[in-house]
C-alpha cells in the first residue's frame, strides 16, 4: 500500500543488478529464453573494412536475393554487428542472427556469481523465471534452429556459420531464397516481391509480429542505412525510397492471426492484452495497481523505460500476481512483441516513486543491463519507439529526455530511498539510436559558446570502463555506451564526482550512477578548459572530456533556473507534492520532504517542465475514496544529476538561454 500519512512511501525498487538466478535463467530458458555474455575474444575481423559489404554482395548474387533485402534483414537482425561471436538471447549468431539454440545452450555456462550489488537486494525481488531444461532429444521450434537449416542449404559447417561473418551472411541469403521458393514466389530482382519471405524470416508464429518485422525491414530499405559495425566493418545500404512491398503475400505465409483486442497500441506493432490483476488479498491490502481516470484527472507527463532483469515468461507471471508490482507494457527481446498489462488511465506501480507513478506510463523491456548485445535487439528498440511515439502523440508527452526517462533517471521520493533506486536500463541502452527512431534525433540547437549542452557521445566509440557486469571489481567487456563519466577536475586522474545522497565513494561500477550523465540530458555549462567541459551537477562543478574531434556533447538552448536573489541555496525534491493547506480534511497531508541535496546560489540547472503540486490519494481498494489533490505551489522539473529532481518555482529565478 502506498501513500499513507504515517508510513513512508516505499521506493518499490532497489538497484537491479544481474543476479545469479537471473543470469542462469538467461542460459537455461528457451521461450524465448537463451543468453550468453559477449565474448571478449571473437573471430578475427576481415582484413579489409569493406569485407562484410562484399560478403553481402556475393551472397545476394549467389542466391538471387536482392542485396537491399539481404542488407535490410541483417540490419534489423543485428545492425550488421557480430557481437564477437556470442549468441543472442535466442541463440542467434552473426550479422544474420542465425539461431542454433542447442549449441548456445550447451555453451552458456557463465553466470553472475559475485556480480556487483552496491545497494543491496532489489526491493521488487529478483525477477526469477521458471527454469526449463531442454532434453537432449527434444525438438526445438524452427525459429531456434535456423542455423542448422542454413548449414543444410549451403553445405557450410555450423561452426563456420556461427563464427565467420561472410558464411553467416551466405546462410541468411540461402534461408531467404528458400522461404521465397516455399511461398511459390520467383527469385525476383525487385525487393518489393520479397515481403512474404522477409516476414517468414522473422521466425514469428503470428502474422502481426511477422508483419511488424517485415514493415521495419522495408522501412530500413526505403530510408537506407550506413554504419561502422562492432568489428570495424563499413556497411552501406543505399536508400530505395520508392520500394512498395507486396504486403498481400502475408496471407500466404500460413501464420496464425493474433488478437490485439483490448490493447492501447499503435497498429504498426504486435500487441496483446495480458491484464495485471486489481484484487484484494486480505487485511485491506490489494494489488497490483490503482484504478484512475487519466488523463482527465491528471496529465500523463512521463514515459519510463525499464529493463526487466528477467526473462519473458517469468516477468509475465509476476505482473499477473496481485501481490507483486505492475507496469503498463512489457516488450519481448526477440521480436519486439508487446504485452499490455495496465490501461493508461490507471496507475501502475513501476517507478519506485509514487509521484512519478501517478504521472507516467512504464515500459519494461526484456533483458539484462549487463548483456546488451544479447537482449537489446533492434526489433525491440523499433517496437518500443513506435509505442512511445504513439503514447506521446496520444497524451501530448514531449519527446525529450526530460519526459522520456530511464528508470535510472527517476529520483528517490525521500532521502532514505535515494540509495535504493534502480539503475536500469543502464549505460548500454542506446539513447541516441532510440531518439533517432523516435524521429527526434539529438542535435545542436545553439552556437558553439552556448550556456547549455546536450550530452551526445558517439555510442559505438564511446567506451568508458565499467566494472561488475559479471564479478565485483572486474572490468566489463569493452562496449559502446550512452553515458559520459564526470570528474572533479579536468583530468582523467582526478577523483570522480560524488553523489552525497548515496553516502558511498563513487566507483566505475556498472550500477553506480554517481558520476555519469546520459545521452539527451541537458546541463548548464560551468566552465571550459581545453578539451574539457564543466557542468553544474548535484550542486557541484563536474568535468567531462569533450574534445572537438570527438565531442561528448552538443550546444543547446533552453530554460534555466537559479536560486532567487537573497537565497544562498534552495532545497531539491524528489516529488512535487502540494502544500499542506491544499489537502481536504479526509486526505492526510503528505510531507514535502527535501532530498539530501541543495541548489547553491550561482549555479544553474536546465528546466524540463513546470508542474503543479499534485498528489494522487489512492490507498484503498474502493476507488470511491481516490482523490487528486492539487495545490497552489508550482514546481520546476530540472536535470539535477543523473536523475531528475524538482524545485519550488517560488524559490528560483527562471531565465532563457539561446
Amino acid at each position: 500500500m502506498r501513500g499513507s500519512a504515517t508510513v513512508p512511501e516505499p521506493a518499490r525498487g532497489g538497484r537491479r543488478v544481474r543476479t545469479t538466478a537471473g543470469a542462469l535463467a538467461a542460459a537455461a530458458l528457451l521461450l524465448p529464453l537463451l543468453g550468453a555474455a559477449p565474448s571478449a575474444a571473437g573471430p578475427a575481423a576481415p582484413p579489409a573494412p569493406d569485407g562484410l559489404q562484399r560478403a553481402f554482395a556475393a551472397a545476394a548474387a549467389e542466391y538471387q536475393v536482392p542485396q537491399s533485402v539481404l542488407l535490410g534483414v541483417s540490419y534489423l537482425q543485428s545492425r550488421w554487428d557480430t557481437h564477437g561471436g556470442a549468441p543472442s538471447v535466442t541463440g542467434g549468431y552473426g550479422p544474420m542472427h542465425l539461431t542454433d539454440a542447442r549449441t548456445a545452450l550447451a555453451g552458456a555456462s557463465h553466470h553472475a556469481e559475485g556480480a556487483e550489488d552496491p545497494r543491496g537486494d532489489d526491493a521488487r525481488g529478483p525477477l526469477q523465471a521458471r527454469e526449463a531444461d531442454v532434453p537432449a532429444g527434444s525438438e526445438l521450434p524452427a525459429r531456434l534452429t535456423t542455423l542448422p537449416r542454413a548449414a543444410e542449404l549451403t553445405g557450410l559447417s555450423p561452426a563456420a556459420l556461427r563464427t565467420d561473418p561472410a558464411a553467416n551472411v551466405e546462410g541468411g541469403a540461402a534461408l531467404l531464397a528458400a522461404a521465397q521458393r516455399e511461398l511459390g514466389e520467383p527469385l525476383s530482382e525487385d525487393p518489393a516481391d520479397w515481403y512474404g519471405a522477409v516476414a517468414r524470416f522473422s521466425g514469428a508464429d503470428d502474422s502481426a509480429t511477422a508483419a511488424a518485422y517485415a514493415d521495419d525491414v522495408y522501412a530500413v530499405i526505403r530510408a537506407g542505412e550506413r554504419r561502422t559495425t562492432d568489428a570495424g566493418q563499413r556497411v552501406t545500404l543505399a536508400a530505395r525510397p520508392g520500394v512498395a512491398p507486396d504486403t498481400a503475400q502475408l496471407a500466404h505465409t500460413g501464420l496464425r492471426a493474433a488478437s490485439a483486442a483490448g490493447t492501447e497500441c499503435p497498429a504498426s506493432v504486435s500487441c496483446e492484452w495480458v491484464p495485471a490483476p486489481y484484487e484484494e488479498f486480505g487485511d485491506g491490502d490489494y494489488g497490483n495497481h490503482d484504478l484512475g481516470n487519466r488523463p482527465a484527472s491528471q496529465r500523463i507527463r512521463y514515459i519510463v523505460v525499464h529493463d526487466t532483469e528477467g526473462t519473458w515468461n517469468g516477468v509475465l507471471n509476476m505482473v499477473q500476481d496481485p501481490t507483486y508490482v505492475s507496469w503498463n507494457y512489457t516488450l519481448r527481446s526477440t521480436d519486439g512483441h508487446i504485452a499490455q498489462h495496465v490501461k493508461a488511465k490507471d496507475v501502475a506501480w513501476h517507478a519506485g516513486n509514487w509521484y512519478l507513478n501517478a504521472n507516467s506510463v512504464g515500459l519494461e523491456h526484456e533483458g539484462f543491463l549487463a548483456d546488451p548485445d544479447a537482449w537489446y535487439t533492434e526489433a525491440m528498440y523499433r517496437s518500443s519507439a513506435r509505442l512511445v511515439k504513439y503514447l506521446a502523440r496520444t497524451y501530448d508527452i514531449p519527446l525529450d529526455r526530460q519526459h522520456i526517462l530511464g528508470h535510472d533517471n527517476v529520483p528517490g521520493p525521500t532521502a532514505s530511498t535515494v540509495p535504493g533506486m534502480h539503475t536500469d536500463p543502464g549505460p548500454y541502452w542506446d539513447w541516441r539510436h532510440y531518439f533517432q527512431l523516435l524521429g527526434r534525433p539529438v542535435t545542436p540547437t545553439a552556437g558553439k559558446k552556448a550556456q547549455l549542452v546536450t550530452i551526445r557521445p558517439d555510442y559505438d566509440t564511446n567506451r568508458p570502463v565499467y566494472t561488475g557486469c559479471e564479478t565485483v571489481g572486474v572490468p566489463c567487456a569493452a562496449h559502446g555506451s550512452s553515458e559520459v563519466r564526470l570528474y572533479t577536475d579536468h583530468d582523467v586522474n582526478a577523483p570522480l564526482v560524488k553523489d552525497v545522497g548515496l553516502g558511498t565513494a563513487p566507483t566505475t561500477g556498472v550500477n553506480d550512477l554517481s558520476s555519469r550523465v546520459s545521452t539527451g540530458q541537458q546541463f548548464a555549462v560551468a566552465g571550459r578548459w581545453g578539451d574539457w567541459t564543466a557542468i553544474w551537477y548535484l550542486g557541484q562543478k563536474a568535468w567531462f572530456h569533450d574534445p572537438k574531434e570527438d565531442p561528448a556533447a552538443v550546444p543547446a538552448s533552453g530554460r534555466l533556473i537559479t536560486p532567487r536573489a537573497g537565497l544562498d541555496s534552495v532545497p531539491v525534491y524528489g516529488r512535487a507534492y502540494p502544500e499542506k493547506a491544499a489537502y481536504p480534511a479526509d486526505v492526510p497531508a503528505q510531507a514535502v520532504s527535501p532530498l539530501p541535496y541543495t541548489l547553491p546560489k550561482g549555479q544553474r540547472y536546465v528546466v524540463g517542465d513546470e508542474v503543479p503540486g499534485e498528489y494522487y490519494y489512492a490507498v484503498t481498494f474502493d476507488e470511491a475514496s481516490h482523490r487528486v489533490v492539487r495545490g497552489q505551489d508550482r514546481y520546476y522539473e530540472i536535470q539535477y544529476g543523473h536523475r531528475i529532481a524538482y524545485v519550488r518555482a517560488a524559490d528560483v529565478t527562471l531565465t532563457t538561454a539561446r
